[in-house]
């Protein structure tokens, strides 16, 4: 009985409850986790001298609910033990004291966690148990007690200890407060149960629900003896799942298990699929039958059989190849680009003659921002086909690609069956973006699972590992994309064809601009072509001073800058309004600030031991000045900007053939002990590499040492070998363009890139005068100012270099 203090209103912290109801006199452990519900067991084990308020929330699923989602009555108890656990949650036993209705304190908030995870107090106000005459209720307490014990019979979940001490209260509510604190109901009907105020109607509804609890109980028993009477010996492995069907026959649910597996088998006898992969789905639905549908595998095996069921086994989409209707569509999404679109239209023609997917796997690649991408769109938008995407980006493990094994927990198919199911058809084109940026850890090598997608020889017969079956991927167009190859295994390599895609030239940049991003710029931000126009002298700065790049990427970006600011004019009513913007060279700085970039132009006159020559990078071609400067010293080499291993022995190469030659260009066979030579390539903070800077090299050093002007209107690519041979390079195309940008008048190549002029543009040719040579003396007769004259004779078919003596200072005379 709760004691005179008890029974005074007073102020509790209060603690709500998910599905639990707690009684009176009733002992009960809790994990408490809410971090509101910790703090006010803490207040109350420290303040309020171990009691706490508790109240259960009407519906469960609120995590922080407010005064309005909790019952009005609710029970004060004690807190006996606490113990903390290391996942920061509590385990408390409570004793329940007596009922109690809550109020509200003034100024208290809406919901009983505050922000921070703050509690509330409550007033609470004791409910008072009714005394009632013995004699009236001694009846109903002793039929309770005898339909508790006829339950305890039929459930035998309750001992008979627990039956003692449930039927030693002689009082009808403390009897029925025993009773429902061991009864398995519904936490609704428990809280309607423990609102009753009244004991004998509390106890004469305690009584009305053990009533129920024996029907049900009974009405298992008939079940349970109805399943086994069917059941025959050799379907004694079913009785399970009989028995969950005579369950759901009595409750009347229509969601039979036995049903749905009915079903299933209907559909997969209906799809259109291998025989291997029907049989083996037909199986996992026989196992469905014999499982109840709340374990834990029913529900793997279900996901299972849905996979196969929902996968395009030979589903295949109608394709059309028009050859002339795929060059328009490629020519219409791209400019320029002729190499890669004519090796793509060469593709589709041979499938239209073969009438099927056979051939290598074509890898598209080239630097960020030339296309590549939206040219496998096109590429699906042609054919007709499905377009699919997977980026490879930093994809390391190998079930990304193959799945994992239904043994691990949440397995699921890999990226390429998912992506199937997602379209639908067996047929799509599949853009495999990013080949080269996969890596390798502890989980696999994705590169290698891709050996057998990307095989036609074997991605007939895929097998992933979640699905465990052979699955069909010769149908599919396979297009890969990449910015490297140095990065994709040399046998991924081999089992696609690569096409190239260079980076775009400067006039071909201008086409795009025009044609493609300033109609689609000027359609996002609003404008139209009589709004905002800009003239070719300053497309043409915005793409060598704004950009630096081999795509068009960043030449959008800025093209979009210039479409806010001319927005900005046209609307800003602060300002003097204009109806128009015409964007000049002079004007772009206003725009888009200073220049980001400088281009490499020529040098202004001639000069001693500085040669320009010519770079291939991902961005482009650039000028390159390689520097030479001669010191009085001990024959030390210093080499710096930065440059990698291979253009540093081209440097060695180069000093090499001089040596070699220290007669022809009369000097001293030991010239290189009395100085120091320093070759130097400017812009240091970038890297250098490749070996078609050698001729450059042997240029800027014979011209130190000789003291001869090289001339600033040529510029030399090429590499050299220590007999003076000049070796073809790659990246003329782009070099060349370089040098068009830079004002150059002459280029000498190897004479072996003759065959790549091809790929150069008219309008470059026209303005560059192309000498090819063969050896290095060539280059140097063309190189050096007056060379013809001055260092050259023409005797026994070889040139002879004029006699030159280098001094002590380093002086040629």
């Amino acid at each position: 009985m709760a004691s005179t203090k008890d029974t005074e209103a007073r102020v509790l912290p209060l603690m709500s409850l998910r599905e639990v109801v707690m009684f009176p006199r009733a002992m009960a452990p809790l994990f408490v986790g809410r971090e509101a519900s910790i703090r006010a067991i803490e207040s109350a084990a420290n303040e309020y001298d171990k009691q706490i308020m508790l109240v259960t929330q009407r519906d469960s699923n609120v995590e922080r609910p407010a005064f309005s989602d909790l019952f009005e009555i609710g029970t004060v108890c004690r807190i006996l033990q606490l113990l903390r656990l290391p996942d920061g949650t509590i385990k408390v036993l409570f004793e329940g004291l007596y009922r109690a209705h809550w109020h509200r304190l003034e100024g208290s908030g809406r919901v009983l966690e505050e922000d921070g995870g703050d509690f509330s107090r409550v007033r609470v106000t004791p409910l008072a148990e009714q005394d009632v005459p013995q004699a009236e209720c001694q009846a109903l307490i002793r039929t309770t007690i005898e339909g508790l014990k006829e339950y305890a019979k039929v459930n035998k979940k309750i001992s008979s200890e627990a039956l003692q001490a449930l039927t030693a209260p002689n009082t009808p509510g403390f009897l029925a407060d025993s009773i429902m604190s061991h009864l398995k109901v519904d936490y609704r009907k428990k809280q309607e149960i423990f609102a009753t105020l009244d004991p004998v109607e509390r106890l004469e509804k305690v009584y009305a629900l053990v009533q129920a609890e024996i029907d049900i109980a009974s009405m298992e028993r008939r079940i349970k003896s109805r399943v086994k009477n069917q059941m025959e010996k050799n379907q004694r492995e079913y009785y399970l799942n009989e028995q969950i069907k005579a369950i759901h026959k009595e409750m009347g649910r229509e969601d039979d298990p036995q049903q749905e597996a009915a079903e299933l088998e209907k559909r997969f006898n209906e799809k259109d699929m291998p025989d291997e992969a029907r049989e083996r789905a037909l199986r996992e639905v026989k196992k469905l039958r014999q499982m109840p549908p709340s374990s834990a595998e029913y529900t793997v095996v279900r996901n299972y059989v849905d996979w196969i069921l929902d996968l395009p086994w030979n589903v295949i989409k109608e394709t059309s190849i028009d050859i002339e209707s795929a060059r328009q569509i490629l020519d219409a999404d791209h400019f320029g680009l002729e190499k890669p679109k004519e090796r793509i239209l060469e593709f589709l023609a041979v499938q239209k003659l073969v009438n099927k997917l056979r051939g290598p796997i074509l890898c598209l690649v080239g630097p960020p921002g030339v296309g590549k991408t939206s040219l496998v769109k096109s590429v699906a938008r042609a054919t007709g086909r499905e377009y699919v995407r997977l980026s490879l980006g930093g994809v390391r493990d190998e079930a990304e690609i193959r799945g994992h094994r239904r043994t691990y927990v949440g397995a699921l198919p890999g990226k390429i069956i998912q992506s199937l199911k997602r379209v639908n058809s067996n047929n799509p084109l599949f853009c495999l973006d990013e080949i080269d940026k996969m890596s390798t850890d502890f989980r696999g090598d994705p590169s290698s699972a891709l050996l057998e997608v990307l095989d036609p020889e074997q991605n007939s017969a895929f097998n992933d590992h979640y699905l465990d079956l052979d699955y069909d991927l010769s149908q599919i167009f396979f297009i890969t994309t990449a910015n490297s190859l140095h990065s994709i295994p040399l046998p991924l390599q081999d089992r696609m064809e690569i096409i190239r895609l260079p980076g775009y030239l400067e006039t071909e940049k201008q086409h795009i601009a025009r044609s493609f991003l300033m109609p689609k710029q000027l359609e996002m931000h609003g404008l139209t072509p009589e709004q905002l126009t800009i003239n070719d002298d300053a497309m043409t700065e915005i793409i060598r001073s704004y950009t630096r790049e081999a795509g068009v990427r960043s030449l959008e970006r800025e093209i979009a800058t210039i479409c806010r600011k001319a927005a900005m004019r046209i609307v800003d009513e602060t300002k003097e309004r204009v109806t128009s913007v015409e964007v000049d060279k002079p004007a772009l700085e206003a725009f888009l600030g200073v220049t980001k970039h400088r281009h490499g132009e020529k040098e202004e006159e001639p000069r001693i031991g500085v040669t320009t020559g010519l770079a291939y990078t991902a961005l482009g071609g650039e000028l390159l000045l390689v520097e030479v400067a001669l010191m009085p010293g001990t024959g030390k080499v210093k080499i710096t900007g930065k440059l990698g291993d291979v253009m540093q022995e081209s440097a060695q190469a180069a000093l090499s053939y001089i040596r070699s030659r220290s007669d022809m260009f009369g000097l001293r066979p030991d010239f290189h002990k009395d100085i120091d030579i320093h070759i130097h390539v400017p812009e240091g903070a970038t890297p250098k590499d490749g070996p078609s800077a050698g001729v450059t090299l042997a240029t800027s050093l014979v011209s130190a040492l000789l003291g001869i002007p090289v001339r600033n209107d040529i510029a030399m690519t090429g590499e050299i070998t220590l007999r003076g041979r000049v070796l073809p390079i790659g990246g003329l195309r782009e070099k060349l363009l370089a040098a068009h940008r830079g004002l150059i008048e002459t280029v000498i190549i190897p004479a072996d890139n003759k065959k790549d002029l091809k790929e150069v543009p008219d309008d470059i040719l026209k303005t560059i005068t192309i000498i090819p040579v063969d050896n290095a003396d060539d280059v140097l007769r063309h190189a050096l100012l007056n060379g013809e004259e001055t260092i050259f004779t023409d005797s026994d078919s070889l040139p002879v270099f004029r006699t030159l003596r280098i001094t002590n200072d380093c002086t040629a005379h």
